[in-house]
């Protein structure tokens, strides 16, 4: 299975992107075929953790905020991105990258080997609805880029 999973805050403008992602990708035949899972994991940390548990490829999507130009789409390999989190009392603040952090510690060797994350450079992360047309466009490029991918992928029997 693929795991495809969108984060981020449909409320706070160019967060949506990821999530964004996962909903458009849904409209799509290639999306929709066995073998491949569209989550949209808003801003839950846990809930990341838990759905790739399992999943052979998992592509994560999100906004940033690098200092880069709005709209830049990043792509590397999710380990480059794992990060322990800080101590604290909450799982609130516990984010996808802690997640596959914390997972790969729980879950060991068999937690998402294949793992990815496109990110897309956010414009505004102020409260409000709809994106940015630099991060508009960006998403756009995300979903091909993922279409290709699932273009190629072929489910184990």
């Amino acid at each position: 299975m693929i795991a495809i999973i969108g984060c981020g805050n449909a409320a706070r403008s160019d967060d949506a992107a990821g999530i964004e992602v996962v909903r458009r990708l849904a409209a799509f035949q290639d999306a929709n075929a066995a073998g491949v899972q569209l989550i949209d994991a808003g801003t839950s940390g846990m809930e990341v953790m838990f759905k790739v548990r399992g999943a052979a490829r998992v592509i994560i999507v999100d906004a940033c905020r690098s200092g880069s130009e709005p709209g830049a789409v990043f792509h590397l390999p999710a380990s480059e991105l794992q990060l322990a989190p800080q101590h604290g009392y909450s799982l609130h603040g516990l984010r996808w990258d802690h997640a596959l952090y914390a997972g790969s510690k729980m879950f060991g060797s068999d937690f998402a080997r294949d793992a990815e994350v496109f990110l897309v450079e956010a414009q505004s992360l102020e409260f409000g609805l709809g994106l940015s047309d630099p991060v508009e466009r960006g998403v756009e490029r995300i979903i091909s880029e993922i279409r290709k991918l699932l273009s190629t992928h072929v489910e184990p029997a």
